[in-house]
């Protein structure tokens, strides 16, 4: 089961497949971001690691 690299929550498949980076990391999930920002924080997040 996929999870945030940021928190280490468990994610679902799906949410994995929408959120995601290019390889595969999921830089912010819905229990350390709000709702509306988990694709402007997995981005931003990943221009930073």
């Amino acid at each position: 089961m996929p999870e945030c690299n940021h928190c280490g929550a468990h994610v679902s498949e799906r949410f994995a497949r929408v959120f995601a980076d290019d390889r595969g990391k999921i830089h912010a999930c819905v229990s350390c971001s709000a709702n509306a920002g988990i694709a402007e924080a997995s981005r931003e997040r990943a221009r930073t690691v």
